[in-house]
């Protein structure tokens, strides 16, 4: 029986050729983001490892206020040059870098910001030589000119300096919280650590000035030892953290903090890894329709052979393991190859990715046995478990029956229990997720209700697609017959001969577009809300905001106003605010000039009514606190500070605002740094393009962003744009997987056709004919596993986007018409393409030959 299983494989190479590739694609993503994600978390652990290599131990601190004045911004730290000393001084310890820590945000020499989205990334510490009279820092490797020495000094790494177009010589410009300084680039550096490769900034300066910027004359925020070769570091750890103080110190020993590093990196990368492997396992899910659809047939096409062999004496265990072993072979083959494919694509990936700006470390790639067995044991399981059904029904066939019939339509017993759990699944699921529809959170349980509504409605959508196939192929048979006469006619009832088949090849391509289609609506939905919240009710055009921590300052709210053709500009100051258990931003502004900027929809009272100690709520906050216009409630404002309050308002929530709007004096000294945050910019009418001059009132700042209603909007959608890019990226392998199946289910019906396509050319149809007719059912097919898609993505999105009302007011469903158009037109195309092959071989078919096959 295993040289029959493996007769029958070389025997069919063409027809099992798609459905090997369908398997091979599979693996390959499986295998592809396996190695990928194992390379990467190596190669991020070896930079990290890398940046750690001469640190034996770790002493850091925490920062404080230097003083107990609330004004008072410096910080310090418990590390003192002393303590440096003392910890140089001890046996084993051959240098220690006392270092400062900070952010600064840089400006690129055509006056740009880099990375003012993410400042967390623009890192900045000092050049500290871990010798006394020594100029090297070997933390830092000098790659041209020297390392700062004085204040008006600065060095960068290498990549940020190609980066911003410095050269040694020039003069940067940088922000740390406060005004734009300047200071000359006098050498560039080389550095291992993953945050700066991973795209951010690194700015050194002299000691000094790394105080006088980020803490304190004489205070440190860590210290990192080396060791002499042969050391102890366990015990110089226990020997350093006996000696300092132990508040607000924490001494760590290197090993440690690579461990602890190593388990971020990897906990970071597995969330990863296991995202991708989710879109691999949809790709496996949808080939698992093409490998039972492709068995189906074989064994169909086979039941003489199976009759044969029951008649000498196999028995139905032997026919199963035959069908199972010639899957597993297949399986494995086409794994062996997937393997292969899908290393390829992991090596090329990155380079791909470093090119796009994703700044992963340089490593090896690795290929673990680990990664080698999973992969190949997912493909040859999905293979087999795919092949389980087809064998069973292959082994319930009685020889004589299958010696004396070839096809049988199936029996109507099993398309009625299929319809009605078909019925039972699909109607449990659109219960669940109307239920969903009318939730106005995203709590887990309702995210675990969509969930297993999605799975309960997709899976009854799949088992009822024999009966809904039906009414959909008569319906673009209609067209088909009107448009091409009778090879349409006969197109559709090819489509309609055998619905397990027609909805198995559907459904693979059904799954892609249902999932691509509920990400489109979600997506466009999304961004729409998105923009509502990033400019509703704000008139403003031009708002101006702090990317650090600080605020701005209120002379350059006047400086602002000053610039030719701006009409206002309206500082705002934001704070929390508690009020009856609930918390949400406080914004302060002047109510007579916020009217300038900003268009608020009152339900009640006005923003006339606004003032000291009245303050208007949102409906959301009002609805949450129970408060009306004109109750007095006692709140919580900044931290601590309870103050008597009286609403003025209720008005429709709007992110410019927030959850709550009072007058500036009521707000501004509970604010961050007693400042404005923001500044909203009216210009007069006629008046455009005013952003660089706005900017060069401002200075230049680079950690000040000016950005139009426009770019608020791209802001907040562009991540989701970006994720969705990606999506569709990884969903469009389902949909090619599906495509294969299309022609591999027309290239074997076109084999168990060949009598009947023989007797058609024989009545008079000609070559062309045959092409089109297979073309057309190619057509109907996809268009039925479209159709079917798009409308069950829709249903999906709609009922589970309610989940998003309660962080997002403004969602509300929005259906991108261009991309269903697109989506629909995705059927015919993908079907004209599936038959092409199938379409030519059976009109290549000899008329004589064709009628005489058995």
């Amino acid at each position: 029986m295993l040289r029959t299983a493996l007769r029958n494989v070389l025997a069919h190479k063409a027809r099992l050729a798609m459905t090997a590739l369908a398997i091979t694609l599979g693996v390959a993503f499986v295998c592809g983001t396996l190695v990928f994600g194992e390379s990467v978390t190596h190669a991020l652990r070896g930079a990290s490892a890398r940046s750690l290599k001469d640190v034996a131990v770790s002493v850091q601190a925490a920062s404080r206020r230097a003083s107990d004045k609330e004004a008072d911004d410096t910080l310090s730290t418990a590390l003192t040059g002393e303590l440096a000393d003392q910890v140089r001084a001890l046996p084993g310890v051959t240098s220690v870098h006392p270092i400062v820590n900070g952010t600064a945000t840089l400006a690129a020499k055509d006056g740009r910001p880099l990375n003012a989205d993410s400042s967390w990334q623009n890192l900045a510490t000092n050049h500290a030589p871990g010798t006394p009279g020594s100029d090297r820092d070997d933390r830092f490797p000098l790659n041209a000119g020297r390392a700062p020495a004085t204040g008006g000094e600065i060095a960068l790494d290498r990549h940020t300096a190609e980066k911003a177009g410095y050269a040694v010589g020039d003069t940067v410009r940088f922000a740390t919280e406060g005004p734009t300084l300047t200071a000359t680039l006098v050498g560039t550096v080389d550095t291992d650590d993953p945050r700066v490769t991973a795209g951010g900034t690194l700015a050194l300066f002299d000691t000094g000035t790394a105080q006088r910027l980020f803490l304190q004359a004489g205070r440190f925020d860590e210290l990192a030892v080396a060791s002499a070769p042969g050391t102890d570091d366990q015990a110089l750890t226990d020997r350093i953290r006996a000696l300092l103080p132990t508040d607000g110190i924490t001494v760590t020993s290197g090993a440690r903090l690579a461990d602890e590093q190593a388990r971020q990196i990897a906990a970071g990368t597995k969330e990863l890894t296991r995202t991708l492997l989710a879109f691999a396992g949809v790709s496996l899910f949808v080939g698992a329709f093409v490998i039972a659809n492709t068995f189906a047939m074989l064994t169909a096409q086979r039941s003489r052979e199976t009759a044969l062999l029951r008649a000498v004496g196999a028995s139905r265990r032997q026919v199963v393991r035959t069908v199972l072993a010639e899957a597993a072979l297949l399986g494995l083959g086409a794994s062996a190859v997937g393997i292969a494919l899908g290393t390829g694509i992991a090596a090329a990936t990155r380079p791909i990715l470093n090119a796009a700006g994703a700044g992963l470390p340089p490593g090896p790639l690795i290929v673990s046995v680990d990664t080698l067995v999973r992969a190949l044991l997912v493909g040859v399981g999905v293979t087999v478990l795919a092949a389980w059904l087809p064998s069973r029904k292959a082994a319930r066939t009685a020889p004589v029956e299958a010696l004396t019939a070839v096809d049988l339509a199936p029996p109507r017993r099993g398309l009625l229990l299929r319809n009605s759990l078909g019925t039972l699944l699909t109607g449990a699921g659109v219960l669940v997720m109307l239920y969903l529809a009318t939730r106005r959170n995203g709590s887990d349980a309702n995210l675990g209700a969509a969930a297993l509504g999605s799975a309960l409605t997709l899976t009854g959508v799949i088992v009822l697609a024999p009966l809904l196939s039906r009414p959909l192929v008569l319906l673009t048979g209609m067209i088909t017959t009107r448009l091409f006469g009778a090879t349409g006619r006969l197109a559709r009832e090819n489509a309609l001969r055998n619905p397990r088949r027609t909805a198995a090849t559907a459904c693979a391509l059904m799954i892609g577009l249902t999932l691509i289609t509920g990400l489109s609506v979600t997506g466009s939905s999304m961004n729409a809300a998105l923009r509502a919240a990033a400019v509703g009710a704000l008139t403003a055009d031009y708002q101006v905001t702090n990317t650090g921590s600080g605020g701005i300052d209120p002379a350059l709210a006047a400086k602002v106003s000053a610039v030719p053709g701006v009409a206002r500009a309206v500082p705002l100051a934001s704070t929390s605010l508690g009020a009856r258990g609930e918390y949400t931003t406080l914004t302060g502004a002047d109510p007579h000039r916020f009217a300038d900027v900003a268009a608020l929809e009152f339900s009640s009272g006005s923003l006339a009514a606004v003032g000291p100690g009245r303050i208007a709520l949102s409906d959301k906050l009002a609805e949450g606190t129970g408060l009306t216009t004109g109750d007095t409630f006692r709140g919580t404002v900044g931290f601590g500070h309870d103050k008597e309050l009286t609403v003025a308002g209720v008005y429709r929530y709007t992110r410019v605002v927030g959850g709550a709007l009072g007058a500036m004096d009521d707000v501004l000294p509970y604010a961050d740094g007693g400042s404005p945050d923001t500044v909203l910019v009216k210009v007069a009418p006629g008046a455009d393009g005013l952003d660089q001059r706005i900017r060069e009132a401002l200075g230049n700042s680079p950690l000040l962003r000016v950005q139009t209603q426009e770019q608020l909007t791209k802001a907040q959608s562009g991540p989701v744009d970006a994720v969705l890019g990606m999506m569709y990226g990884l969903l469009g392998m389902t949909v090619v997987i599906a495509a294969f199946g299309v022609v591999n289910t027309l290239a074997m019906s076109v084999v168990e056709r060949t009598r009947e396509i023989g007797l058609l050319r024989a009545i008079g149809l000609d070559r062309r004919g045959v092409r089109r007719m297979l073309r057309l059912e190619s057509v109907v097919i996809s268009l039925f596993g479209a159709a079917l898609g798009i409308g069950t993505g829709i249903f999906l999105a709609w009922s589970c986007g309610s989940l998003a009302r309660s962080s997002l007011p403004q969602y509300a469903i929005v259906l991108p018409w261009t991309s269903l158009g697109l989506f629909l037109l995705l059927g015919p195309t993908i079907g004209v393409l599936a038959a092409l092959w199938p379409a030519r071989r059976a009109a290549r078919l000899d008329t004589l030959r064709a009628i005489g096959a058995h």
